[in-house]
């Protein structure tokens, strides 16, 4: 239950006690008359607690669900946008593998058409 809820029902509880000391003090009636009255005060300030609590029980019961919706909602977004970069990332290595197959390719053409160069200058007949 929210701090705030449970300050509604303290407040409700304070100020019956208050009313009902207020009245028993000044009430021109008998002892009996006046138990029974604390008494009747008294289960009505209880009911009207109950009723209080019960609102902000409920209040904070669908407070908690919407919450929870909310995060196994947060989680199934995470889980598809997790999905989409798994796919991405992928996708991103395989293009990167065939580029650097690429550039080894290249490199080995060239280091190869070097060497054959070196080698036919280097038998190459003076003229």
């Amino acid at each position: 239950m929210a701090e705030k809820d449970w300050d509604l029902v303290k407040g409700v509880v304070i100020g019956g006690l208050i009313g009902a000391a207020l009245g028993i003090l000044f009430a021109p009636k008998s002892g009996k008359e006046t138990r029974r009255d604390v008494a009747e005060k008294a289960d009505e300030l209880l009911a009207k607690a109950k009723e209080e609590y019960e609102k902000a029980a409920e209040k904070s019961k669908a407070a908690y669900e919407a919450a929870v919706r909310r995060l196994k909602d947060a989680e199934g977004t995470a889980r598809e946008k997790a999905g989409e970069l798994e796919g991405k990332v992928s996708e991103l290595a395989h293009q990167g593998a065939e580029v650097l197959a690429e550039n080894t390719s290249r490199l080995k053409k060239a280091l190869d058409a070097g060497v054959e160069a070196y080698r036919e200058e280097k038998y190459k007949k003076p003229v």
